[in-house]
């Protein structure tokens, strides 16, 4: 593993980190071994989120839009199945 030291914290940001770990039930360096864990995996999310852009897959849709088609589906299906052309009942 691999050891990293910051230089030139100033003392109210160590103490406020220091306190938040506390708060925690960490030590200090457990707490900024999270912090620096977490940072590396948000990293890997950008990197995945940026694959996305660009894309024209319907996914960049209005919200209204979207409303307004589950508020269609949902109508559809609350008036029960239609019949096929050619079923009994029905005029074609």
């Amino acid at each position: 593993m691999v050891a990293l030291q910051i230089r030139d914290v100033p003392d109210e940001v160590r103490d406020i980190l220091a306190e938040r770990a506390r708060q925690l039930g960490q030590s200090l360096q457990g707490y900024l071994l999270d912090l620096v864990k977490n940072e590396a995996e948000r990293a890997g999310n950008v990197a995945l989120l940026q694959r996305f852009e660009g894309r024209s897959d319907g996914a960049e849709t209005s919200m209204g839009e979207t409303v307004h088609e589950l508020d269609a589906d949902r109508a559809a299906r609350a008036a029960g199945p239609r019949p096929s052309p050619g079923e009994p009942g029905t005029t074609a």
